[in-house]
């Protein structure tokens, strides 16, 4: 394949820093990437209901794809014979991809975890395969995709320190085993740390991979259950920890207000399938929290989802036209509802920045959470329990819903 597996030594740059959070400058061969920044899900090479024109035009600047995903449907060799993966979904800007580990664990039918490495039944189809750490990388390079996520093990919320410790060692031995992969030049590969909850487990799983020297530090195995005061620990510690010169990465955090409080502690770069996933359920986002356009209220409501969003949606339509859309159930609501939330995300994304330059983020901060209505923990931690078990549903047609 050719290539190499060295360390990028300008992947990376911190321009400005306030508190914590951080401003930064992400290189990558399809392009920079301003930080901390926002990923939207781009799964099965698609972010549902858009175009890379509308990604384009509401700012975003990388997209995060699955590579469990995309080797069950098409599979890795007809997008590699495409041209790779930014030809075939003819998105020229920077990509990640995920390791496809997670999704073993959550969407497959999982079978066996051993050294080897996963062994599990497609949701598509039942069909066995078997995604070992080199298989993993060897994947995502054929892609031809910006940065590649090792495969790692996730324990479970709430099972026992042992397993989490289990977990955390093969994570370790396969980000390894991911290290002695050749990749393309150019491409960087990022270790996830793990550990759960424990405090004294995610030190010491830092500190292995760190030791190890890969391009950037994914933050794994968090916002699966835990208590928010929970997740902000973790992340406050990883913040203070992880190298100040490499990326730090989130995984699956995507609400506002976990976007501004972990920008707090640090992070640099998010991804979620939340403000999509909401929004073709009628969810929009707005300052002071998410509201539900199908309900009655807003049937004669004139007006944008919120004066002073600069979003397609919100120059263009009303919320009364919106609302008729979702009740007609016509495809265009996706569209717009979808746009809608990305660049709210995006944009408050750009305001953080800006804050952190100007050294004003810690009041840009307070106001933000002072205005913004959360969603209900519970309420969510149930939705998104819902939404796991829906997608493991096995196909009963043809076609996709």
């Amino acid at each position: 394949m050719g290539g190499s597996t060295k360390i990028m030594p300008n992947l990376f740059q911190v321009q400005a820093t306030d508190g914590q959070a951080r401003v930064g400058l992400l290189r990558t061969p399809h392009g920079q990437v301003e930080t901390p920044a926002f990923m939207p899900v781009a799964t099965q090479g698609s972010v549902k209901a858009l175009a890379p024109d509308d990604l384009m035009s509401l700012g975003a600047e990388i997209l995060l794809c699955n590579t469990y995903h995309l080797m069950l449907r098409p599979g890795i060799e007809v997008i590699h014979g495409l041209g790779g993966l930014h030809s075939f979904m003819g998105w020229q800007g920077p990509i990640l991809t995920d390791s496809g580990g997670f999704q073993t664990f959550s969407l497959g039918r999982l079978q066996r975890v051993s050294e080897e490495g996963v062994l599990f039944r497609s949701h598509i189809d039942g069909s066995s395969h078997l995604l070992s750490p080199e298989m993993s990388v060897e994947y995502q390079a054929r892609l031809g995709v910006d940065i590649a996520m090792v495969l790692d093990e996730c324990a479970p919320y709430g099972v026992e320190e042992a397993q989490v410790r289990h977990a955390m060692d093969v994570t370790h031995r396969w980000a390894r085993r991911c290290q002695e992969v050749r990749r393309p030049e150019g491409q960087a590969l990022f270790a996830i740390v793990q550990g759960g909850v424990s405090s004294a487990l995610r030190l010491e799983s830092a500190a292995s991979l760190v030791s190890m020297g890969f391009d950037g530090y994914a933050v794994g195995g968090l916002s699966v259950g835990e208590p928010k005061a929970t997740m902000y620990r973790v992340v406050s510690l990883m913040g203070e920890t992880l190298p100040h010169n490499k990326p730090r990465y989130l995984m699956g955090v995507g609400s506002p207000e976990d976007l501004v409080e972990c920008v707090a502690r640090g992070i640099d770069l998010f991804d979620c399938a939340l403000p999509s996933r909401v929004a073709r359920n009628g969810g929009l986002l707005t300052r002071r929290g998410r509201l539900n356009v199908d309900n009655a209220p807003f049937r004669e409501r004139p007006g944008p989802i919120e004066d002073g969003c600069d979003c397609y949606t919100c120059r263009s339509f009303s919320l009364a036209y919106l609302h008729h859309l979702f009740r007609a159930k016509e495809l265009l609501a996706y569209r717009l509802a979808t746009i809608h939330n990305l660049r709210f995300v995006v944009r408050l994304m750009e305001e953080m920045r800006r804050a952190i330059a100007a050294g004003a983020f810690a009041p840009f901060r307070e106001r933000f959470l002072s205005e913004y209505r959360v969603t209900d923990e519970e309420v969510r931690r149930f939705q998104k329990e819902r939404w796991i078990e829906a997608q493991v549903k096995p196909r009963k047609s043809k076609g996709d819903s």
